[in-house]
C-alpha cells in the first residue's frame, strides 16, 4: 500500500482552509495531505511572512500554495518558505477568479506555457535538491483551447521543467465569462482525459481534482491516477475525512467519531479564546460536522447565532452538541 500523503488530499480554498480548519481536520485524519489557502508571491515577499505562513507541525503533512507570475518574485517567495517544513510548494495555475486574472496568474497562465516554464524553473532553483518539491495545480485548459491537443503539450512542458507532480482539475476554466462558482459546475468534467495523461506521462504523479464528493468516488479513481483531491465536500461535510486514514492508508483515524474529534479540538479552541480570539472564527469550520442527522439544523443554528455573541466560549459548542440525539455515538 502506498503511503504517499497525496494519495488523498484536500484542496486549497481561499478563506476556508486556514490554520484553524487545518487543526480541526487533523482531528479527523492524520494522513491526508492538507493545503494552505493560496498566498501570493508578493504577499510573502512584502507582507507579514510569519503571519501568512503560520502553522504548526501538528498540521503536517502540509503543502503551501503560491500564486504569482513573475519568475523573480516566485524565486524569492520560494526561497523564503522552503525551510518552513512544507511537504510541497504548489503553483496555482487553475484559479479562474477575476481578481487572480487581474494579477495575470492562476488559470490565465495556461495560455503561455513558456512563461509557466520560467516560473516553475525559478521555483525549482530556489527550492534546490533538498527543499520541498515544486508542484503545479492546473485545469484541462482555458477558454477556446481544445484540451485534447493543448493539455498534452502543457504536460510535456511540465515534464521538461522537471515537474513530476501535478494536480489536474478535470474541467476547463472559462475566463471572463463564468464566475469561480460557475467554473466549478458548468464546464463538463472529463476524468478520462486525466486518465489519458497518466498513461501518456507515467513518470508524472497525477492527482485528480474536481467533482469528487464521496469516498467511493475517490476510491474508484485510484486505479487510473496516483491520488485524489477533494475540495468543498471535505469542508462542508467533514465527517468524510474520518474515513480517509482507514480507506486510503490502512490506519485508524485519530478519533473514533465526530464527537470525539470535536472534544479533541477543545484545547486548541480554548487556547485561542484565552488570547481573546473570537469563537465565531473557529466555529464556522464546524458547522458542517453533523450533516443530515436528527438535530443537525439546531446544531448549526446554535453555532451560527451564539458564536457571534460577546464572550462566547466552549459552552456554545457544548450546547450545539446537545442538540444532536445520542451525539456520543454519531
Amino acid at each position: 500500500m502506498q503511503s504517499n500523503p497525496f494519495r488523498f488530499s484536500t484542496a486549497p480554498m481561499m478563506e476556508w482552509t486556514d490554520r484553524h480548519w487545518r487543526v480541526f481536520a487533523r482531528t479527523l485524519t492524520r494522513k491526508a495531505l492538507l493545503y494552505t489557502e493560496m498566498i501570493t508571491a508578493q504577499a510573502l515577499i512584502y507582507g507579514d511572512l510569519e503571519r501568512l505562513t503560520e502553522h504548526s507541525p501538528a498540521e503536517y503533512p502540509l503543502a503551501l500554495q503560491i500564486g504569482g507570475s513573475n519568475p523573480d518574485e516566485l524565486y524569492q517567495a520560494t526561497n523564503l518558505v522552503k525551510d518552513m517544513g512544507f511537504y510541497e510548494i504548489n503553483l496555482n495555475l487553475g484559479c479562474p477568479s477575476n481578481r487572480v486574472q487581474a494579477g495575470c496568474f492562476g488559470a490565465a497562465l495556461m495560455s503561455d506555457p513558456k512563461h509557466v516554464s520560467e516560473c516553475l524553473s525559478a521555483m525549482c532553483d530556489a527550492s534546490g535538491s533538498s527543499g520541498p518539491k515544486i508542484t503545479a495545480k492546473i485545469r484541462l485548459g482555458i477558454n477556446d483551447q481544445n484540451p485534447e491537443h493543448s493539455l498534452p503539450r502543457f504536460m510535456s512542458m511540465l515534464n521538461d521543467s522537471k515537474i513530476n507532480h501535478v494536480i489536474i482539475h478535470a474541467r476547463k476554466a472559462i475566463l471572463g465569462g463564468l464566475s469561480p462558482k460557475q467554473n466549478r459546475e458548468i464546464p463538463p468534467l472529463n476524468y478520462e482525459l486525466v486518465h489519458q495523461m497518466k498513461k501518456q506521462f507515467p513518470e508524472i504523479e497525477i492527482v485528480l481534482n474536481g467533482g469528487l464528493k464521496t469516498i467511493d468516488q475517490c476510491q474508484a479513481q485510484l486505479g487510473s491516477v496516483d491520488g485524489v483531491m477533494i475540495g468543498r465536500a471535505a469542508y462542508q461535510t467533514p465527517q468524510i475525512l474520518l474515513q480517509v486514514d482507514r480507506q486510503f492508508f490502512h490506519e485508524d483515524p485519530p478519533n473514533r467519531n465526530a464527537f470525539d474529534a470535536l472534544l479533541s479540538y477543545r484545547s486548541y479552541v480554548e487556547s485561542l479564546l484565552a488570547l481573546g480570539f473570537p469563537l465565531k472564527h473557529l466555529t464556522r469550520h464546524l458547522v458542517g460536522l453533523y450533516h443530515q442527522v436528527p438535530g443537525a439544523r439546531n446544531y448549526r443554528r446554535i453555532l451560527t447565532e451564539r458564536a457571534q455573541l460577546p464572550g462566547a466560549d466552549w459552552a456554545v459548542i457544548e450546547d450545539a452538541l446537545a442538540a444532536i440525539p445520542n451525539v456520543e455515538n454519531v
